[in-house]
């Protein structure tokens, strides 16, 4: 399997245009794995007895797992290349998949649980951020904002999956059974996809490792510390869905574990769509103001969740899921605009963010346990205007981004 990587010539857009379509495929299968597990917490925790607070803990490993994979991410990715990056994330990601199924089926501890989900969590640290640098690459060659899309595509993975996973739950299917069809799934279609990432070429890593040091670290960098500060609000109002709404249409609106499934498949229906327009919102408006609208429709969408019916309440879950949807892509597209510095500060913003997976689970579990699990997304609301007081960090740049140009036509 070839290494891909950024190039520094204009490459054919035909070219460009089928990585592409593999970043696509990448993002969806992320979502895919990611929705598989998602979808099923609500069992595990009647299958494996556990309060809201031990599965807040339980979830807690996955997030550890993320985070320590993340700041290792980018360095990884500039030394194998983005397609060899994106390969260890997938097979350590779905081992750690097939042993939470097998833990689950077979009603064992909560520390092999654990085990399994960090591996989860570790393999899709170090996916997300080598997808998203390819990503950020592929834009640059199209010379458009391209980024929401790919995260459409992960999350029309998740809705696919989530779907899936509600029928899964409906039948009764085992979660290993579940777990090893998204595994086969996922391993043919990277196959496919990942050959087609761009051509890797050594004189960007050459230029891309001088850069680094030229530079001070991402870490002492202002605008990349609050873009990430933005990313982490983003993702504790996505991952605080992707976690809980389940669990809080189940026990706060008294509704069977497929119906809160389904209010989690809403949820991602909205955010899908909302990453598909929002594009040409970018285009047209600018990154600001969107993301400014955005934090809010999320804070009312779990506002109207919180303390409307159960009707009121999915309604609620596809405002959430509009308000959700560009707060992390976009996050991701301002780390990257300094295409020799992509890496570096994308690892920086993608391990602030992923705070919100680390700090996400205990807290709501723990504040589950003493409020309920529906009440306990008022924190959403808290983060969300958090937000809105640092969304100026991600401004364009007044140069425009990056630094190659758009790919050249055929």
């Amino acid at each position: 399997m070839p290494d891909a990587a950024p190039t520094t010539q204009p490459l054919d857009r035909a070219r460009v245009m089928t990585a592409r379509n593999s970043v696509f495929v990448i993002f969806a299968l992320a979502g895919l794995v990611f929705a598989s597990w998602a979808s099923r917490i609500a069992d595990t925790k009647e299958a494996l007895g556990l309060s809201a607070g031990e599965l807040g803990m339980t979830l807690f490993a996955a997030s550890v797992g993320s985070v320590t994979g993340l700041p290792l991410a980018g360095r990884i990715s500039q030394r194998i290349g983005a397609t060899r990056a994106v390969a260890l994330g997938t097979v350590v990601a779905l081992t750690g998949l097939l042993v939470v199924g097998a833990v689950v089926d077979a009603e064992g501890s909560r520390l092999a649980l654990a085990a399994g989900l960090f591996l989860v969590g570790l393999g899709v640290g170090v996916w997300d951020v080598s997808m998203n640098l390819e990503g950020a690459d592929v834009e640059r060659g199209l010379g458009t904002a391209v980024m929401p899309h790919f995260h459409a595509a992960f999350s029309g993975g998740t809705v696919g999956s989530a779907l899936i996973g509600a029928g899964m739950s409906w039948a009764g299917v085992p979660l290993t059974i579940h777990f090893i069809g998204a595994a086969a799934v996922t391993v043919l279609l990277s196959w496919w996809a990942l050959p087609r990432f761009l051509p890797h070429t050594a004189e960007h890593h050459e230029e891309a490792r001088a850069a680094r040091g030229r530079h001070r670290s991402a870490w002492l960098e202002p605008r990349t510390l609050l873009i990430g500060v933005v990313v982490l609000a983003a993702a504790f109002t996505e991952g605080t869905a992707n976690d809980w709404l389940a669990v809080a249409f189940v026990e706060g609106h008294d509704l069977p574990a497929w119906a809160g499934v389904l209010a989690f498949a809403t949820f991602l229906t909205a955010m899908t769509i909302g990453r598909l327009v929002g594009t040409r919102l970018l285009d047209r408006h600018g990154r600001v103001p969107v993301l400014r609208v955005s934090f809010a429709l999320a804070a009312l969408g779990a506002a109207m969740v919180i303390f409307g019916s159960a009707w009121l309440a999915f309604i609620g879950a596809a405002v959430w899921g509009v308000g959700a949807a560009l707060g992390f892509p976009v996050g991701m597209s301002a780390s990257a605009d300094d295409a020799a510095r992509a890496a570096a500060r994308m690892s920086v913003v993608a391990t602030i963010g992923y705070v919100a997976f680390i700090a996400g689970p205990p807290v709501l579990g723990l504040l589950g346990d003493s409020v309920g699990v529906l009440r306990s997304l008022l924190v959403v609301g808290a983060l969300a205007i958090l937000a809105l007081s640092v969304v100026p960090a991600v401004r364009e740049p007044a140069g425009g981004s990056g630094d190659r140009a758009p790919a050249a036509s055929a």
